[in-house]
């Protein structure tokens, strides 16, 4: 099934000849970037897409594209408001979810933030860990019974989750000096860990959760980083793979980005991807070797024990918020 797809591939291509119509799709984080493309490949097809976004505002201006196709292909979109960084948004965003009670084929987590200066969520989690990881946590296991019998559930996580392992003893950096990319890296293995335990909780029921590792494009992502900073970030990584005998890491475009979630979240086999870290339109290979930015997952981002120890640390963390 992967054998006509790579890290090339477009999301137009992956869904072509695929007809959505009946499908429908709920996005965070539509405003921009991989997923606002990931939207609109989804309402070309025929598809319904609910868009999760922060501001409504911003995100009517950014969609406007995507409506003309949803017009065109018989699609349709909506936009719900969603603050990841607030759990009061995320409950009243899914009790209104919850009361349309229209079910979903596949829900991608896919909004983010990414090295951010230290700071607390709404709620007083680390900034990153609370938007990337518990924000999306809180969402889909308030609205897991909206999911549609053999549905998917599609976590963006990154290469970034090589840097480093969730801290479950210390998520929130209270005992330790703040690291910009230390608490992103941490945040996307937690997206990662999310998928291979609400995999395991749900595939009776034929849903099947996987971790997406998008690929490394021009979004605006690393809002965070001046210029200077970001092409010092692209020489690290080009020194990193080098030293490793690696090639050369490619950019993609944002149809590229966005290739490998929806191969997830419609085409790809359930049994296939189901627990696992996928890449370039495929599952990814275990790689341990201590490079950061090599390509494949770590192991511990798949580790099913640390995935059943974190799904109830952040149970005990959003339901004591």
């Amino acid at each position: 099934m992967t054998d006509n797809f790579n890290a090339r591939s477009t999301a137009d291509e992956v869904l072509a000849g695929i007809d959505l119509s009946g499908k429908r799709y709920l996005i965070t984080g539509i405003s921009s970037g991989i997923g606002l493309e990931t939207a609109r490949a989804l309402v070309a097809r025929g598809a319904s897409v609910v868009g999760a976004v922060r501001d409504i505002a911003k995100a009517e201006a950014a969609t406007v594209p995507v409506l003309k196709e949803a017009e065109t292909a018989g699609g349709s979109l909506e936009l719900i408001e969603l603050d990841l960084a607030s759990l009061a948004s995320v409950r009243a965003a899914a009790d209104r979810l919850l009361a349309d009670g229209r079910r979903f084929d596949a829900i991608i987590a896919n909004a983010g933030i990414m090295a951010t200066p230290a700071g607390r969520t709404a709620d007083g989690f680390e900034t990153q860990f609370g938007t990337n990881h518990l924000g999306h946590f809180a969402l889909v296991t308030r609205i897991e019974p909206l999911f549609v019998d053999g549905g998917r559930l599609v976590v963006l996580s990154s290469q970034a989750h090589r840097v480093a392992d969730v801290d479950l003893d210390d998520p929130n950096f209270e005992r330790q000096e703040y690291e910009p990319f230390v608490a992103y890296g941490r945040s996307k293995t937690a997206n990662a860990l999310f998928a291979v335990e609400f995999d395991r909780r749900h595939r009776a029921r034929g849903i099947r959760a996987a971790a997406v590792m998008p690929g490394n494009s021009l979004t605006d992502l690393p809002r965070n980083f001046s210029e200077e900073e970001l092409n010092g970030l692209f020489q690290t990584v080009g020194n990193a793979r080098a030293e490793a005998g690696l090639p050369p890491a490619e950019l993609k475009d944002v149809g590229q980005a966005a290739a490998t979630t929806v191969w997830a979240a419609v085409v790809a086999d359930g049994d296939e991807i189901g627990g696992r870290y996928l890449e370039d339109v495929r599952v990814a290979t275990v790689d341990d070797t201590p490079n950061p930015f090599a390509d494949g997952v770590r192991s511990y981002a798949l580790d099913e024990g640390k995935a059943r120890q974190l799904w109830a640390r952040s149970e005990a963390l959003v339901g004591a918020a």
